[in-house]
């Protein structure tokens, strides 16, 4: 983003997607929390996370190029498999 320009609604999508994307994978277990650091699974609120994820790439799809569309399809895809694998586990 050059310096001067207003920020687009696509851009501020993008960056809560992937905040919400590294909180989905801290609440799936599967990295520590950058500020506990500590590692633990927490399945409802890594569904919540994946959901939010799962809109928000919905909202801005229109708006991607075919390669970044594809890596938020698969972004949204390993997360929903990783929640699948996590919640076969138990607690």
């Amino acid at each position: 983003m050059e310096q001067g320009q207003p920020i687009q609604v696509e851009t501020v999508i993008s960056i809560c997607l992937e905040q919400l994307a590294e909180l989905a994978w801290v609440k799936l277990g599967l990295v520590p929390d950058p500020i506990a650091k500590t590692i633990a699974k927490d399945l409802a609120q890594a569904r919540l996370a994946i959901d939010a994820v799962a809109a928000l790439g919905g909202a801005i799809e229109g708006q991607l190029d075919d390669d970044d569309r594809r890596k938020v399809q698969g972004l949204i895809r390993d997360l929903r498999m990783n929640y699948v694998e996590k919640s076969k586990e138990g607690t």
